[in-house]
């Protein structure tokens, strides 16, 4: 479970399991407050992946060339 533990100036301080993390406040819901439990769900982008790749792949080419 992730809940807010607190705010500090642009930043969430969220604890998960015991421990806290600090995340930039703009990630969360501008309704988020102290207390609040979120829902985390992460996601690839496979297409920023694949972007991203290329690039990478094309400046080695270069390079080795």
């Amino acid at each position: 479970m992730l809940k807010i533990d607190r705010f500090e100036g642009d930043m969430a301080v969220i604890e998960y399991n015991g421990k806290t993390f600090d995340l930039p406040r703009s990630l969360l819901p501008k309704e988020a407050k102290e207390g609040d439990v979120l829902k985390l769900s992460i996601e690839v982008d496979k297409e920023e992946t694949e972007k991203r790749r290329k690039k990478i792949e094309k400046l080695m080419d270069d390079l080795f060339e």
